[in-house]
Parts: C-alpha cells; structure tokens; sequence
C-alpha cells in the first residue's frame, strides 16, 4: 500500500505541470464533440479528417483575430501598469463640446470636470498604495504569451482525443463505476452536459462578445480596445454583462466620431451586447444551474492557480464540481437516484 501511494504521489508530481493544458484538451473535446460528430457524418465516417479540420479551424482562430486583441491586450495592460507604477494616471478632462449637448450639456460638463478633479486627487493619495498592483498587472501580461502556448498545445491534443472519444468515455464510465456503481451513468451523462453548458453557453458566448467587441473598438480606434475587449470578457463570464463597458464607450464614441460612425458603432456594440440573450437559449441544451458566485469564484481562482488559461477552465472544474457534489448530496438514500433539484 505504501509503495502504490508512493507511486500514485509521483505520477501526480510528475504530470502537474500539464494538468492544466490537459483539463483544457478534455473540455475542448467535450464541448466540439458534437461538432466533430456532425462533420465526420458529413464527410462520410471519416473522423481523422474531420477532427484536422476543426482542429485547424480552432487554430485559425486562436492564431487569428484572438491572438491580435491578445497582443493589444497585454500592450494596454502594460501601459496601465506603467502609468500606476511611476503614480501619474491619465485621465480625460471633459471635453468642450458637451456643453453644446442639449437638456444635459452643461450639468454633465460641470459634473465631469468635478469628478476629474477629485478623481486626480483621490489618485495622487493612494497612488503609492497601488504600486504592488502594478507588478500583479504585469506579471498577468507576462503570463499571457505562456498561456497562450499552452491554449495552442490544449487545441491540437483534443484535436487528437476527437476520434478516441467513444473509448475514453467508456474508460471514464468504468472508472466512475469502481466509486459511485449506482450513479455512475448519471454523474457521467450531469458533466458532460455542465461542462457543454458553462464551456459554450457561458466561456463561449462571452469569446465570441469579447471578440466582436474588440474587433469593433479596434477599428473605432478606442484607446485600449484590447483591454477592453479583456473587461468585457471578463464581464460576459460572470454574467455582469458588457453594458459597464458600452456605455462610457460609446458616449466617447458620440463626442469624439462623426454622426454616421458613431451611429454605426452603436448598432454594432448594441448587437454584440444582446448576443448573449441569443445565443445562450441555442447552445446550452438546459439551463445552467450553477451559481454565479461559483463561476466568478472559478474564474478568480483558476486565473491565479494556473495564469491565463485558468480563467477558462478555472469557471468549468468548478462548476462540473459543484454540480457532482449537488447530485451526489440529493440522492436518495438509497442510491437509487437523485431527489428534485
């Protein structure tokens, strides 16, 4: 027993370092497995060039618009971090052109310039405070390229458990069968259906908003647009929304574009910021019944146990965990099933 513990204890030193690339391999593969499905049907029963073809889709991807909001993401993490370390934080006075604005112009004018110059005031007392903050700041977009190519190594390994899946379910329902016999078909069948419902219908659809949102901003020419694209995705995972971050925007947008741009923009951020009321209802198969403060205590943990890649998989273990040890606890006594949720 002592030698199997030994042995047990070394396997798990020796694979840590890449439990996190592999724990996102699997979730990849959970949640693209219907995809993959459809595809290999399409082309015929073939699922080794159906599996190439998502994997290189998915890389198209990462290595395409996510990379580019990616970078500008870290460059603007970089410049806040600077700006809190030597304590001089710009801000925007409020421009002129507000007191022309009818009803609210002048109020909104005078109010603006009265929180600028309590906000620099407030910012130069506790500037030196926020020092430490500034080395976490860039220490996050350090991380950024290291998680980055550990994403990259997660997308090709599930791109290789595609066709495997059938037989890695069947070692994950024997496995389940050795510890909970009575339950193991149901806590199987109440994983994968969480981790399809937090990986598309929560990380997925906040990807997609996060994305379109930067795209949008970048090509506006908002300052930090990759930054912001980082907030709103942030946002969209612990279902706050991405309307803290329009909003301000948008009002930028107003004083600084032409009527047609500004307008156009505004549809645009307005469409993105609905997609998750659109979205949602068609990827996720049941409604997600996982707390949020789970999901936002996921992502916070995740994003300091295991960096960039941790506020992806971080919101999913601990959902999948949550909702095993909810149906594990409403059992009924006598392992037959689980009690009404």
């Amino acid at each position: 027993m002592a030698l199997l513990a030994l042995l047990i204890v070394w396997t798990f030193i020796i694979i840590r370092p890449f439990v996190p690339i592999l724990t996102w391999s699997a979730v990849l593969a959970v949640a693209f497995y219907p995809a993959f499905g459809w595809l290999a049907k399409r082309l015929g029963g073939r699922p080794r060039i159906a599996a190439a073809i998502l994997t290189l889709i998915t890389l198209g991807i990462v290595l395409g618009p996510a990379a580019w909001l990616g970078l500008s993401a870290v460059e603007g993490v970089r410049d806040l971090a600077s700006q809190i370390g030597s304590g001089d934080l710009a801000l925007q006075a409020a421009p002129e052109q507000i007191k022309s604005w009818p009803l609210i112009g002048p109020q909104l004018y005078d109010f603006w310039n009265l929180a600028y110059t309590n906000i620099r005031a407030v910012l130069r007392e506790v500037a030196p405070y926020l020092k430490p903050l500034a080395g976490v700041m860039l220490s996050f977009a350090g991380s950024a390229g290291v998680g980055t190519l550990q994403f990259l190594v997660s997308v090709l390994i599930a791109g290789f458990l595609f066709p495997y899946g059938p037989q890695l379910v069947a070692a994950v329902r024997g496995f389940l069968s050795r510890i909970v016999p009575e339950q193991s078909e149901h806590f199987l069948g109440l994983a994968g259906a969480t981790i399809r419902a937090v990986s598309q219908g929560v990380i997925g659809v906040a990807i997609i908003q996060a994305l379109l949102a930067g795209i949008g901003l970048k090509l506006a020419g908002v300052p930090s647009a990759g930054l912001l694209a980082i907030v709103v995705l942030l946002l969209s995972i612990v279902q706050i929304g991405a309307a803290i971050v329009f909003i301000p925007v948008l009002v930028w947008i107003w004083m600084d574009k032409d009527v047609p741009t500004a307008l156009l923009l505004t549809v645009f951020l307005g469409v993105v910021g609905l997609l998750d009321n659109i979205l949602k209802p068609l990827v996720m198969g049941r409604g997600l019944t996982t707390p949020t403060l789970v999901i936002l205590l996921g992502v916070i943990g995740g994003t300091l146990a295991h960096g960039i890649i941790g506020l992806f998989i971080g919101p999913i273990i601990l959902s999948v965990a949550w909702e095993l040890a909810a149906a594990w606890i409403g059992r009924d006594p006598d392992g037959s099933g689980s009690r009404p949720r």
